[in-house]
């Protein structure tokens, strides 16, 4: 191959496989530029029209697992909370967005750096029993909160084109389950992308009511409570921003992405490289996900709550009831969203699940292999669809399969977030790097949040069964 005359068209080799011919994109690996430097023999020049699909591939599972924390149930919380007190509890959002981002920072350097999952990762370091009690936790407020989406989403295709309700259920799951089965992982990850941008329905459905920005710029910048009943739904927003399935899924799929593309952090400058992608993907996904959120409160308090609708149970109502305030145009935005979040979070419930069982059993795990080469991490991804399926027709209600799924996660995250802390910062389980100081301050105020969330959650539970 001629050396290119771009400066830009450079390539270096994987760490130990110089001159085989093996490389890494620069834009990858984020090392500064050498003077000079042409590709040599064996290795793949990269012209500037390939930067741009470079930096489409910097947000990758930190971005999906930020977009995937807007699923239909958490749309419901966030409804929940525009629609009983207006504007004031927007700035919930901005405290959450450090705390879960440092997290989901600190489980994707976990998964990049060890080469594995966060369930195998904290297996070496902690009693199997207890790993398993958490995992166990965890698929149990992954179902109930799949089959709450899967209604959701139901619900919502029911309203916009028709047809039952629970038909719907069926075919979004089946067709969830098919989809992260059998197609190719790479395919796969781009539907996932591609799938975050039906949260932009919700900027768009914002900018379609008349909003008060004088008193959004409030609720979000200046820290309130309208009264004490407004905890409750506090704790349930951090509970569902800050939730343990995105801790398992991104750190999965980092560690399937470095197996898949031959990547270590072998040597400091691939390490530099890599933890600066990981650190934008995941502090970029969480305000993604939180503005969205935002978007979603000032857009329900723009409307139900002006109108005196101050009782939310599904997303699917939510959007129903804005139809009548601010037209069939936001309506079909608010419900479409509710579909394509469906979409994205379904599969990340279910997959999550399947890495943390597979992990904690020792079955081989990941989406890149075939479902013959994995049979029981895929039978996990099957049956967590048809258990979802078996909620969604259970008497649970989808606002007492919210409140289910939100205690059981605030139980779990608080000694799962200790953990990936310690982990992240134990430099020999990290192969020489362990987690800068801001991410194990940011992670133990979270773990300190969600402690206070499990507190708060207990006691709105025993108050009224006391009285």
């Amino acid at each position: 191959m001629n050396a290119p005359n771009d400066p830009a068209e450079r390539c270096v080799p994987l760490p130990g496989q110089a001159g085989q011919g093996t490389t890494l994109l620069e834009a990858d690996l984020h090392l500064p530029p050498t003077p000079g430097q042409a590709a040599g023999e064996g290795q793949v020049a990269i012209p500037h029209a390939h930067r741009l699909q470079s930096i489409g591939r910097i947000f990758g599972p930190g971005f999906i697992a930020g977009a995937a924390d807007d699923d239909p149930s958490g749309i419901a919380t966030y409804a929940q909370a525009g629609a009983a007190y207006g504007y004031t509890l927007g700035w919930t959002m901005l405290l959450t967005w450090p705390l879960a981002a440092a997290v989901q920072e600190t489980c994707g350097r976990i998964g990049r750096t060890t080469g594995e999952g966060l369930t195998a990762a904290i297996s070496k370091r902690c009693p199997l029993a207890l790993l398993r009690t958490v995992v166990l936790l965890l698929v149990v407020a992954n179902v109930i909160n799949l089959g709450a989406d899967l209604g959701a989403m139901g619900s919502a295709m029911s309203l916009i084109g028709g047809g039952a309700p629970h038909l719907w259920v069926i075919i979004f799951a089946l067709l969830s389950t098919l989809l992260e089965t059998f197609l190719d992982y790479k395919r796969y990850a781009r539907f996932l992308r591609w799938m975050t941008l039906a949260l932009l329905a919700y900027a768009a459905t914002a900018f379609a009511v008349h909003l008060s920005w004088s008193d959004v710029l409030r609720g979000v910048l200046l820290p309130s409570m309208p009264d004490s009943s407004a905890w409750m739904l506090v704790a349930a927003i951090f509970g569902t921003t800050i939730s343990p399935y995105l801790f398992f899924w991104q750190a999965s799929q980092e560690a399937e992405d470095a197996r898949a593309k031959a990547k270590s952090l072998s040597t400091s400058e691939v390490s530099a490289g890599e933890e600066r992608r990981i650190s934008l993907d995941s502090w970029f996904g969480m305000f993604f996900s939180n503005l969205i959120a935002i978007f979603i409160i000032i857009t329900t308090a723009a409307t139900l709550h002006i109108a005196g609708i101050t009782q939310i149970d599904t997303a699917a109502q939510a959007a129903e009831a804005l139809r009548p305030l601010a037209g069939d145009f936001a309506f079909a935005l608010f419900a479409s969203g509710i579909i394509g979040t469906g979409l994205l979070a379904v599969p990340v419930l279910a997959g999550s699940a399947a890495y943390a069982v597979s992990e904690a059993f020792g079955w081989r795990a990941g989406l890149g292999l075939a479902p013959r080469n994995a049979k029981a991490f895929y039978s996990v991804i099957a049956s967590a669809g048809i258990l979802g399926i078996l909620v969604h027709f259970s008497p649970i209600s989808p606002m007492q399969a919210l409140l289910w799924s939100a205690v059981i996660n605030g139980f779990v995250a608080a000694p799962l977030i200790a953990l990936v802390i310690w982990l992240g910062s134990d430099s020999e389980a990290m192969n020489g790097h362990p987690i800068p100081r801001r991410l194990q301050l940011l992670g133990g105020a979270a773990c300190l949040v969600m402690v206070g969330v499990a507190i708060m959650t207990t006691v709105s539970w025993i108050a009224p069964a006391a009285r």
